[in-house]
């Protein structure tokens, strides 16, 4: 298993893998926002794919730097983690810990001191997933809309 940088060779399964976690969006869609945002060249992103061999991705991790204000943090910029995914088949095997580590290190080198994520409050595995990584829940919310 290598954890490398995703890039365009990894385009095509990193973007089936992401329609797995965030399947309101197709794999095209991903595709093209991968393109935009990950392999632009932008400073302020990094992803990282696990792999087992040419093209067969098992996961990956995508991250920015946020300078904006980062709930429950202190400081700027804040590392945080947009999205990781792991295959299934391929979980509880160390392959997250891998690709969270990665993008920790990433963070460190560009003079982060803390590491921040989210996830919908009904969703417990993602709660459990972060609590075994070390993270601690700094608040919760609900946000509200009123069509005008």
């Amino acid at each position: 298993m290598r954890i490398v940088a995703g890039t365009l060779e990894h385009v095509e399964p990193w973007a089936r893998l992401r329609a797995a976690l965030w399947p309101g969006e197709t794999a095209r869609e991903h595709r093209l926002e991968l393109e935009r945002l990950f392999l632009a060249g932008d400073a302020r992103a990094a992803a990282f794919v696990a792999e087992r061999g040419p093209g067969d991705l098992v996961g990956f991790a995508e991250a920015t730097l946020r300078g904006d204000y980062v709930n429950g943090c202190e400081t700027s910029p804040v590392l945080f983690l947009e999205g990781i995914f792991v295959r299934p088949d391929q979980r509880r095997q160390g392959v997250a810990r891998l690709l969270c580590d990665a993008v920790a290190e990433w963070g460190r080198m560009r003079g982060c001191r803390e590491f921040a994520s989210d996830a919908a409050l009904d969703n417990v595995v993602s709660h459990r997933f972060h609590a075994a990584f070390g993270f601690e829940e700094t608040e919760r919310a609900v946000f509200f809309r009123k069509r005008l």
